[in-house]
């Protein structure tokens, strides 16, 4: 069982979107897949078309014990093979709430050890270094991180490196497992520069696929669907199939 955060504290890099549309692709592909949103924001959740105001019970509640993961999972309509673990509001109180708990970095994983029987978890961070990105970062085994090919995009992943190293010491198994540019144009010389600054920088993470801007991945999520549900064959659901096979590869 592979676990997978997707992280980056800088938001609008397209990853919920990534973090829904591969687990998509891993589904069909026949891999049973659990999908984990902790963003208060709820995006990953109500792109799998569950509200998030209607839910009794969140991510949240399981972290503070007083919910268990099979409480508050979710099938993904649609789709065989892929459950959701839902977020909420509450999971905004995260920092203050457990500020003083002892083993506090831990509440994640030690949720995930009441979970069996998936081939892939997949972590979809909020966008920010907070506790809620630690607890994520030492249940996890690997780090998936998303970047828009913009001037910004290395600064970034310096910072995010940098948390890394230090969450290794809580998380000796935690490895960077790739870095996907997404909403790319090749059109834009910014885009193909960038794009080609981080390959010569990280030769061994950047991901060939890249995430072509596309209307139909911003359409997709207000339908409640993913991008191959919602327009199969479309550039989106090719580049996400492709980069789920990227993924598979660098995991065998």
């Amino acid at each position: 069982m592979r676990i997978i955060a997707f992280a980056n504290q800088k938001g609008g890099v397209g990853k919920t979107t990534t973090v829904q549309n591969v687990g998509a692709a891993l589904a069909m592909f026949g891999r049973s897949v659990l999908l984990v949103d902790l963003d208060a924001q709820g995006s990953l959740t109500a792109s799998c078309g569950v509200e998030p105001e209607e839910l009794e019970k969140n991510l949240y509640d399981v972290l503070d014990g007083r919910a268990t993961v099979g409480q508050i999972k979710r099938s993904v309509e649609g789709l065989a093979g892929i459950d959701l673990l839902p977020a909420g509001m509450s999971l905004a109180q995260a920092d203050l709430a457990f500020a003083g708990r002892i083993g506090r970095e831990n509440m994640l994983k030690k949720a995930m050890s009441q979970v069996e029987g998936y081939d892939y978890i997949l972590l979809d961070c909020p966008p920010n270094l907070g506790l809620v990105t630690v607890n994520a970062l030492v249940a996890a085994g690997e780090l998936i991180i998303p970047v828009q090919a913009e001037f910004h995009a290395l600064r970034g992943l310096e910072l995010l490196q940098s948390t890394v190293a230090m969450i290794q010491e809580l998380n000796p198994t935690l490895r960077a497992a790739g870095i996907v540019v997404t909403l790319y144009d090749k059109r834009k010389t910014l885009n193909r520069d960038v794009f080609n600054e981080l390959r010569r920088a990280f030769p061994d993470l950047i991901f060939e696929t890249r995430i072509r801007d596309a209307v139909a991945l911003a359409e997709a999520p207000s339908h409640g669907k993913d991008i191959m549900a919602y327009r199969p064959g479309s550039a989106g659901a090719e580049d996400y199939e492709r980069l789920a096979k990227e993924i598979e590869k660098r995991g065998a």
